[in-house]
């Protein structure tokens, strides 16, 4: 026991100066001081538009049709896309026959018809094609996808 003491105490002592420094360096690895982001959030607003302004940057891609991942399946869909200003609008505009349906139709056919049903499903899948669309435009960004029009059938 007495051989084993002096190994005893260094041990303890060594837990102890590896505690005490992980206490001295919590606040430089995480400070406290979050004034930067809490003035970010604070500083980030919610713009309501009238609807006018709803309607000046909004575009409707309509009356898709195309089968789903179940080739059981076919869906017909009709989307309104909101951007963040007129100009996105217009360039959307020009590309969407050639750009966003062919990415709209290729979402379809991978989505499976169980998981556009119901409101939440509605919601993942604008949520993806947000996603997807916002990196192929030039020109500003989609702010909202809503789905206008749902018919799924089986055939």
């Amino acid at each position: 026991m007495k051989k084993m003491l002096p190994w005893l105490l260094t041990i303890l002592l060594a837990i102890t100066l590896i505690v005490i420094a992980a206490f001295l360096l919590m606040d430089k690895i995480f400070p406290k001081d979050t004034n930067d982001v809490n003035a970010a959030v604070q500083s980030v607003g919610t713009k309501y538009l009238t609807a006018d302004e709803i309607v000046e940057l909004t575009a409707e891609i309509a009356e898709i049709k195309t089968n789903l991942a179940d080739p059981d399946y076919i869906v017909q869909i009709d989307f309104a896309f909101q951007l963040n200003s007129a100009k996105s609008k217009e360039a959307f505009e020009k590309i969407k026959e050639i750009k966003i349906k062919p990415i709209i139709i290729k979402t379809l056919a991978d989505t499976k018809p169980e998981e556009l049903n119901g409101a939440n499903g509605k919601d993942q899948l604008s949520s993806k094609l947000v996603n997807l669309i916002n990196k192929t435009l030039t020109e500003g960004k989609i702010t909202q996808i809503e789905v206008t029009k749902f018919l799924l059938a089986s055939m």
